[in-house]
């Protein structure tokens, strides 16, 4: 079976709830998304209020409480919002990707320490975290063990590549500037890397699927061969299809495939939202001209305007509304529908934070191409 682009691009705004929104419990959400990258604490929120219908963020707000849904540093060494779940497979699965990170990286080697110290030290960090610690007590419960080091350094890494969460202290948004760190609550532990591989590739398909090895490595930022060895693998429970350049494709047995001409209507995108990161080729989603206005060279992903699928622009909050930076010319029942984001995401952040992403102004006040800019939500 042969796909044009925009059925891809449709296949993956219906596994992505983008079709329209969803009556879904946030934990059923969050499975069907698999993963939400959360470098800003808001973001999982504005990624949950775009997709469901009368979605109430105090749900998400004791997800995150009770652990049913974790934040944790996963794929590309981010962090992440998933199911707990998945968490143990996930986490195992990038494992060898986070520890090269993080134990390569000159400001753990300046401490003098090694990669086999870190693991003999990992157990006991693991029992300290038993309860939430902050950076602070953290590094003073280290340096009392090991002697004062450099910091950032130990502690740096041990919590991101070992099984760690942030632990919610409330704000607006469930976790503020200074985090808190807790050991991984996981009833059943990930034990065989290959599985765990398996099990991110058959979750990101069904979430991001069709799509490649390289979109899968893409994703993850597992190396390909253990990528193509876990496919391999899984076989016969796989779908081989044929992309628009005879790319080979995978999926999944009864993934959804909307019709290329299915409805999309526009949306308000949170900054770093997991569509727009999710494959080697993002051409899916972001017109290849587009790609670096919204794709910061520090690696910030701005918020974005979704116009019949495909990103078309970048938006922010201003005092008593958003303002809405089209790349193109947008038809005016784009702009209408667009005004009805507005003013539906002004009520949501006036209970909760209305100058969301405000610290990222800098790259409005540096200039965006623009065809057209308008204040909506007023």
């Amino acid at each position: 079976m042969s796909l044009t682009a925009r059925q891809l691009n449709r296949a993956t705004l219906g596994r992505q709830l983008l079709l329209g929104r969803e009556h879904l419990g946030v934990i059923d959400a969050m499975h069907r998304l698999v993963a939400l990258q959360t470098q800003e604490p808001a973001s999982p929120y504005l990624a949950l209020w775009t997709r469901l219908a009368g979605f109430d963020p105090a749900e998400l707000d004791r997800a995150f409480a009770d652990h049913t849904i974790v934040k944790g540093t996963l794929m590309r060494v981010t962090l992440h919002a998933v199911d707990a779940t998945d968490y143990p497979a996930f986490h195992q699965a990038v494992q060898m990707l986070l520890r090269a990170a993080r134990l390569d990286d000159r400001r753990f080697i300046r401490t003098g320490l090694s990669s086999a110290d870190a693991d003999a030290l990992m157990p006991d960090v693991l029992q300290f975290a038993a309860r939430p610690r902050t950076n602070a007590e953290a590094e003073a419960w280290l340096d009392e063990r090991l002697g004062v080091t450099e910091k950032p350094g130990v502690w740096w890494a041990l919590r991101q590549y070992g099984p760690v969460w942030h632990h919610p202290l409330g704000g607006p948004w469930s976790f503020g500037p200074r985090p808190a760190y807790v050991a991984a609550r996981v009833k059943n532990a990930a034990t065989d890397p290959t599985a765990s591989i398996q099990w991110l590739v058959r979750r990101y398909l069904e979430g991001f699927g069709p799509a490649t090895i390289q979109d899968i490595a893409q994703f993850s930022t597992i190396y390909r061969p253990p990528v193509k060895a876990a496919v391999a693998q899984l076989d016969d429970e796989l779908l081989r299809l044929e992309g628009p350049n005879g790319e080979k494709l995978l999926d999944i047995p009864g993934g959804a495939l909307p019709p290329e001409d299915s409805l999309a209507p526009p949306r308000l995108m949170a900054m770093w939202d997991s569509t727009l990161l999710a494959y080697k080729d993002r051409s899916r989603i972001i017109p290849p001209g587009y790609r670096t206005l919204v794709m910061r060279n520090n690696g910030d992903v701005l918020p974005t305007l979704l116009v019949d699928g495909y990103v078309a622009g970048v938006w922010r909050p201003l005092r008593g509304g958003i303002e809405a930076t089209a790349f193109e010319r947008l038809p005016e029942d784009a702009w209408d529908g667009l005004e009805a984001e507005a003013r539906s995401l002004m009520a949501f952040l006036a209970q909760r934070d209305p100058s969301v992403y405000s610290r990222y102004g800098h790259w409005w006040a540096k200039g965006l191409p623009s065809y057209e800019v308008r204040v909506l939500g007023r």
